[in-house]
């Protein structure tokens, strides 16, 4: 949060991305819990609020209500379990979904509101471009070379 608010005090970030980032809730459905934390610092540096992560259906599920947009891996405890999992956040909830896998093929017929995929291993810049796709204002995104859109 620190990193944030030096943007914020320094001006480099507009009052319209302070406000939509302070606002994103961020659910994480992955199983390999050193990828989950590396997730989870990069979000919380950049000032989202990760509301859990969860490693299978039941957790997904679970922590669903409530937050703007998933992460979600393809492969978890309980088997290839992510596309399902993510049409169930999209369709139940509305959350926006990112796939972090490093099967992209896997996913099949994406979510509704899927933004697209990141490959693993990812980079910091992948998960805050992704991120940056479920603001409301994306007209101050680009494409980034590293997200697959859906």
């Amino acid at each position: 949060m620190k990193w944030l608010g030096n943007r914020l005090a320094s001006g480099t970030l507009r009052q319209s991305q302070q406000v939509s980032i302070l606002m994103k809730s961020v659910l994480i459905v992955e199983d390999e819990i050193l990828v989950a934390m590396d997730l989870e610092r990069i979000l919380e540096d950049a000032g989202y609020r990760v509301a859990a992560i969860a490693a299978d259906q039941k957790e997904a599920m679970s922590a669903g209500g409530g937050v703007d947009l998933a992460f979600v891996d393809i492969n978890l405890r309980d088997g290839a379990t992510g596309p399902e999992i993510a049409r169930d956040l999209a369709e139940r909830f509305g959350v926006r979904i990112v796939y972090v896998t490093a099967n992209p093929a896997q996913i099949g017929e994406p979510a509704v509101n899927a933004l697209g995929c990141i490959r693993k291993p990812f980079n910091e810049a992948d998960i805050l471009a992704a991120a940056a796709l479920a603001n409301a204002d994306q007209q101050d995104v680009t494409e980034h070379k590293d997200i697959i859109r859906l």
